[in-house]
């Protein structure tokens, strides 16, 4: 999914582009993405920082939707694949 079809899909009005539901899912985009990088590189070690630190980023935006909007934060899971622990 590229990150306008993430926007589109998960924004709640037209101008939405930075509500929870959003930057989650452009995060998971780009994990995605960095995951298929690290299989090509396997040593690239920046990369997998950076990777870590989106990582981190998206279970604080998680953890903070399940806190306010709990019935939003199922359906997106289930709509992105997250598997939440």
């Amino acid at each position: 999914m590229a990150i306008t079809e993430a926007i589109k899909e998960f924004q709640s009005s037209s101008s939405d582009t930075g509500s929870s539901s959003v930057q989650i899912a452009i995060m998971t985009d780009r994990i995605n993405h960095l995951t298929n990088h690290f299989k090509v590189h396997k040593s690239d070690k920046h990369s997998r920082h950076g990777l870590l630190k989106i990582i981190r980023k998206r279970q604080k935006l998680l953890g903070y939707m399940k806190r306010t909007d709990l019935s939003n934060y199922y359906t997106l899971i289930k709509k992105l694949g997250i598997r939440d622990k």
